[in-house]
């Protein structure tokens, strides 16, 4: 089955790896290049196979377990965050560390920490079994309520209402999650909402440009892994407004029947998705029958995260 005569591709601007997950694959690549593998990673380092299966080939083994780290070995953090009782449990052990958190992450857990010493309590809304909410969520031992829809606001039962904050999981739909705080707010009306909100910019910016892109074209592709929250924000954020969202995790899932009676196909690609399957994509368009590729107007993103102290791999080379 082939497209229509003349399909144009609107590529979504911005798209693609963000400065948290950039940082993350650095500090595991310049682990591998500075120790040697193995390199050990608990977690997925980001939700993308791809990315995954680079790092594996090089020389990265990823674990769930501490017990499946070795004594004396080197190991990784994923971006999304570990809770207190993994950060002492690894230190225990005398694992060299690196820490890949999330910068944006990390604010969430100091906030939550310098909260949480002033007696608050804590509604977090997110997505349940996450990493990064389970990161979260275990920076204490109690007094968070996790909450994942309004339906969740109005049966958590916090011990008391006068110290009461709210945080969020940093990838979550922006439409949803001001919903679910405006539903925390009118129940409880003095509770402490983030100085800045949690999503983080290039969730937000990405959601931005598929609002843009939506109702400019027949149908929205995202490139983005299963286990990806931001990833599948997007094809959400697309079908919310009208228009059929497709998520794939390469450019073989691409199925021709989406594209059958259409114009104009949007692409965009999720934080923890590289360009090189964006590529792979256009061109499995190009050969079911799209011309041509437009990028929409965007400003580029220029944020940028230093690396923890120790992965210089030579003197001149800055942190």
């Amino acid at each position: 089955m082939k497209m229509n005569a003349g399909v144009e591709i609107l590529l979504a601007e911005p798209r693609g790896f963000c400065a948290g997950v950039d940082r993350a694959i650095e500090i595991v690549e310049r682990a591998l290049a500075k120790f040697g593998a193995p390199i050990y990673v608990r977690h997925e380092i980001v939700h993308n196979t791809y990315v995954v299966n680079d790092l594996k080939a090089k020389g990265a083994i990823f674990i769930e377990e501490l017990d499946d780290v070795p004594a004396g070995a080197t190991l990784v953090f994923s971006a999304h965050g570990v809770s207190r009782a993994v950060q002492l449990e690894a230190a225990a052990r005398g694992f060299r560390i690196f820490d890949a958190t999330c910068p944006l992450v990390t604010k969430v857990h100091v906030e939550v920490a310098k909260l949480a010493k002033e007696g608050y309590e804590f509604i977090m809304i997110g997505h349940k079994g996450h990493p990064e909410v389970e990161g979260t969520m275990g920076q204490l031992d109690g007094g968070i309520h996790l909450v994942e829809d309004v339906k969740d606001v109005a049966l958590i039962a916090p011990a008391q209402t006068g110290k009461l904050a709210v945080v969020t999981q940093t990838t979550l739909s922006v439409d949803d999650a001001a919903a679910i705080a405006a539903a925390i707010k009118a129940r409880f009306p003095n509770v402490r909402e983030p100085k800045q909100q949690d999503i983080c910019y290039a969730t937000q910016n990405r959601q931005d440009a598929v609002k843009l892109m939506s109702p400019q074209v027949d149908v929205v592709v995202v490139v983005g892994s299963p286990t990806s929250s931001n990833s599948n924000r997007l094809a959400e954020v697309a079908r919310k407004l009208g228009t059929p969202g497709y998520m794939v995790d390469s450019a073989d899932e691409l199925q021709p029947q989406w594209f059958e009676g259409c114009q104009r196909v949007g692409l965009t690609a999720g934080a923890s998705a590289p360009e090189i399957l964006v590529t792979q994509v256009i061109e499995r368009l190009k050969a079911l029958g799209a011309v041509s590729v437009q990028r929409m107007a965007g400003d580029p993103e220029s944020v940028k995260f230093p690396l923890p102290k120790g992965l210089r791999l030579n003197q001149n080379d800055a942190d």
